[in-house]
């Protein structure tokens, strides 16, 4: 398992848009991945999950992946967030 934390620094937080964008970049990685915010997992593979998370700018979001390819996720993931803002 590997996992890093981010800060969501834009203005919208994780909206429509760049959840999208998330899940879509998600789907290119054989890994398990999820989004951990305040102790409560949402599953990083699935649009609905993440929009019900609710995450606003200025959430602290773990994400973590478990599998083959966990580290390349969660390093590709935290950059489009990055790029997102």
């Amino acid at each position: 398992m590997y996992k890093e934390e981010i800060t969501l620094t834009n203005e919208t937080g994780l909206h429509a848009r760049p959840a999208s964008l998330f899940v879509k970049e998600s789907a290119k990685y054989e890994s398990e991945i999820k989004l951990i915010k305040e102790g409560q997992e949402y599953n990083g593979k699935s649009i609905m999950g993440i929009l019900s998370m609710g995450a606003s700018k200025g959430d602290k979001l773990t994400i973590q992946a478990e599998g083959k390819d966990e580290e390349e996720a969660v390093k590709g993931l935290i950059e489009l967030l990055k790029k997102t803002e």
